[in-house]
């Protein structure tokens, strides 16, 4: 029988064991957050702050959008209006082209995992800043954008690619800037058109609420799932279906560790009792991802091997400090 994991200890024994050969993660935007991307859902991030008078939109889609802010990432109001997505996206697209955030200490142990010990079968993310793409050594295919990248661009009408350069020029001569940061900004926005088409329908392949998932979400969660034998979900709230179906889809034998401020997934069937003889009870850490993630490194024994210069400037100062505390003992 298989001992239960309660602590980070015994979490960096189980993976370097050869019991554990398969390791997935599940992350959202909590991985992100060190980098200085607003949260969406959290107080303080879009939703919260989305201010639906300042956007290009009749007084319909306005009233929509107050009552609820998500319709601004609907596929029913881009497909008759693309400009509130483009609009209130406009710094993020822009963003992500300049590099303006980096990967986290979180997605940097991802890479570290698959590097050390070629134990990473895949990462899911939720997220759609595209960060895991600056982990270099992460083969592409291992990463799954479960609901699309900011990074990579085609048409919701036709499907068409286009140049992720020439997107991010044309949006920022074409659509304006409600947050008040780019003067060089035009005062109203115009259509970004499809150059297959020619419909405004143009955008990163982010996937709108009333549009299906990547067809490679499927695909790969059917090859990947049955052989997990550890489950990392980091920085979401599990809320957002069927992204969450990874955490009930993996086999019994598999541990699920979650890393999160608050314990969730509860409904989903994660344990964190100690009595479930069925299922090894799940372990929860506590904390801040960038946090969490340093502590399992240094358990790991990997800190020497993340790269600092590619970090943001508060988790590499955090870097530092560990690798000071590990020469002083």
């Amino acid at each position: 029988m298989k001992t239960t994991m309660t602590n980070i200890s015994d979490l960096a024994n189980y993976i370097h064991s050869p019991d554990c050969k398969s390791i997935a993660f599940l992350t959202g935007a909590g991985v992100s957050v060190a980098s200085g991307i607003p949260d969406f859902r959290s107080p303080g991030g879009m939703y919260d702050t989305l201010r639906p008078e300042l956007l290009t939109c009749n007084e319909f889609e306005r009233n929509l959008m107050k009552i609820d802010p998500t319709h601004v990432v609907n596929w029913d109001m881009f497909k008759n209006n693309a400009f509130p997505y483009l609009e209130v996206r406009r710094p993020f697209i822009l963003g992500t082209r300049n590099r303006q955030w980096k990967a986290t200490i979180a997605h940097q142990f991802a890479e570290l995992l698959h590097k050390k010990t070629e134990k990473l079968t895949r990462v899911y993310t939720c997220n759609i800043d595209g960060l895991y793409g600056q982990c270099n050594s992460i083969p592409n295919e291992k990463i799954v954008n479960v609901h699309g990248s900011l990074d990579k661009i085609s048409c919701e009408g036709c499907g068409r690619g286009m140049d992720y350069d020439e997107f991010c020029n044309t949006v920022a001569k074409n659509i304006k800037d409600i947050y008040g940061i780019d003067p060089s900004a035009p005062k109203e926005s115009s259509p970004v058109l499809c150059p297959a088409c020619n419909n405004p329908l143009m955008k990163p392949s982010t996937v709108l609420f009333g549009r299906s998932l990547p067809d490679e979400f499927w695909s790969r969660t059917e090859q990947d799932l049955p052989h997990v034998d550890l489950l990392i979900i980091a920085g979401t709230s599990l809320v957002i279906a069927p992204a969450n179906s990874l955490v009930y889809t993996v086999p019994k034998t598999c541990r699920r560790v979650v890393v999160n401020l608050n314990e969730v997934g509860k409904g989903l069937g994660l344990d964190y009792s100690t009595t479930n003889d069925e299922r090894r009870s799940d372990l929860f850490l506590q904390g801040g991802c960038d946090e969490i993630f340093l502590q399992l490194i240094q358990e790991l024994g990997w800190v020497e091997s993340l790269d600092i210069d590619c970090l943001p400037k508060a988790s590499a100062k955090m870097v530092k400090e560990a690798r000071e505390k590990i020469k002083n003992i």
